[in-house]
C-alpha cells in the first residue's frame, strides 16, 4: 500500500472532494512501466484536476498530476529497465489517466523520457510542464532566427511558472528580457530571474484599432494571449516571432490584424507540450539540462507535500501561486 491523493466526485452534487489515500498496485491503470514516483508539480491543469475537473477528468476516483519523475520499478517494454530515472509530462496523464500524485504511477512507455544527465528528479519537476513550454517556446523562437543582440525578448505572465523558466533561460542565453506582470510586488523577483526590464501589464492590455505600432520586440514568449496578444503581435519588429503558450488572457486574440503578418512577416507560433513528439521532448530536456541556470530555478520553488496539495490546487487557480511547486510525494 502507499499514498496518493483520490479524488473523488459526488454524483447528486458534483462536488469533488481530494484526500490523502492509501491504495494498492491492483488500482494502478494499465501500462507497461511502474515508476516510483519521487517528485510532482502543480500546475493550472492541476488545480482544476484537483478541483472542479472542468471536462478534463473523464472518471472519478481520480490521481490527478500531470508530470512527474522518478526511478522504474518494473518494465514490460526493452526501452526501460528497474533503476532507470525518467520524466513523464503530458500525454493528458494526469487528466484522463491516473497521474503523478501518488508514491507509484503505471504508464505507456511511449510517454515517459529518459532524465537527461545533469537533472535530478527534483530539478525535474522544478522545471516540469511549464519548464519544457518554455523551452519548446525558446527553441521555436531560435528555429525562426532570433539570436541574443536582436534586440529585447518580451515575456508574458512571466511571474508564473511558464514565464518565470523562459525569463531565466533567455536571460541566460544572453538575451534582454522584457518581463511583463500585473503584480508590482514581483519585480524584485523577475529581476533575480534576470529580467532587464519590468513592463507593466496595463500597458499592453488596451485593444486599438492600428494596424501596426513601432517595433519593439525581437521575439515574444506569450502566455496571456487575448487583447495583449492583440497588442504585442503589432510591435513585433520584422521578421520576428511570437511563441504563444497559454490563454490567461483570453482565447480570443483582440484587437488582431493582419496586417503584422503580411506587412512585417511577423509569425505567429503555437506551442503544444501535451502531445510533443519524443524527439523534440528529448532535444528540449537535453536542452534544460544544459541551457537553464539552476541556481535561478531553485530561486522559483516552492516545497510541498501530497497534504499540501488541495490548496494549491485552489491557490493556483485564483492566482496564487508564484514559480514552480514542487511536491515530494513521499513526504
Amino acid at each position: 500500500m502507499f499514498n496518493a491523493l483520490l479524488v473523488n466526485k459526488d454524483e447528486d452534487s458534483g462536488k469533488t472532494s481530494a484526500a490523502v489515500t492509501r491504495i494498492g498496485l491492483d488500482d494502478l491503470p494499465h501500462g507497461d512501466v511502474t515508476v516510483s514516483v519521487e517528485y510532482s508539480t502543480v500546475n493550472y491543469k492541476d488545480g482544476l484536476c484537483i478541483g472542479p475537473g472542468a471536462g478534463l477528468v473523464r472518471k472519478y476516483p481520480h490521481v490527478p498530476g500531470i508530470d512527474f519523475a522518478g526511478t522504474v520499478e518494473e518494465s514490460a517494454d526493452a526501452r526501460y529497465k528497474p533503476g532507470d530515472k525518467v520524466v513523464l509530462t503530458g500525454w493528458r496523464v494526469g487528466e484522463a489517466h491516473w497521474g503523478g500524485y501518488a508514491q507509484k504511477a503505471r504508464v505507456n512507455a511511449d510517454w515517459l523520457v529518459p532524465l537527461p544527465e545533469g537533472l535530478d528528479a527534483r530539478a525535474a519537476m522544478a522545471v516540469g510542464t511549464a519548464g519544457l513550454t518554455a523551452m519548446l517556446a525558446v527553441m521555436a523562437l531560435e528555429d525562426h532566427g532570433l539570436q541574443p543582440g536582436h534586440g529585447p525578448v518580451l515575456v508574458t505572465g512571466a511571474a508564473g511558472g511558464v514565464g518565470s523558466v523562459a525569463t531565466a533561460i533567455l536571460a541566460g542565453l544572453g538575451h534582454e528580457v522584457a518581463a511583463v506582470t500585473g503584480r508590482p510586488e514581483q519585480e524584485d523577483y523577475l529581476r533575480g530571474l534576470g529580467a532587464s526590464r519590468i513592463v507593466a501589464r496595463s500597458d499592453l492590455t488596451e485593444v486599438t484599432r492600428k494596424p501596426l505600432e513601432s517595433e519593439l520586440w525581437a521575439g515574444c514568449v506569450d502566455a496571456v494571449a487575448g487583447a495583449m496578444l492583440g497588442r504585442v503581435l503589432k510591435q513585433m519588429k520584422y521578421g520576428t516571432s511570437v511563441a504563444a503558450i497559454g490563454l490567461a488572457g483570453g482565447a480570443a486574440i483582440e484587437g488582431a490584424l493582419i496586417t503584422p503578418f503580411i506587412l512585417r512577416g511577423v509569425n505567429l507560433l503555437g506551442i503544444d507540450s501535451v502531445m510533443q513528439r519524443y524527439d523534440n521532448r528529448l532535444r528540449a530536456w537535453t536542452r534544460i539540462a544544459r541551457d537553464l541556470p539552476m541556481d535561478k530555478l531553485e530561486s522559483m520553488v516552492q516545497p510541498a507535500t501530497l497534504g499540501d496539495l488541495p490548496q494549491l490546487g485552489a491557490d493556483i487557480l485564483n492566482g496564487r501561486v508564484k514559480g514552480r511547486v514542487v511536491v515530494d510525494v513521499n513526504a
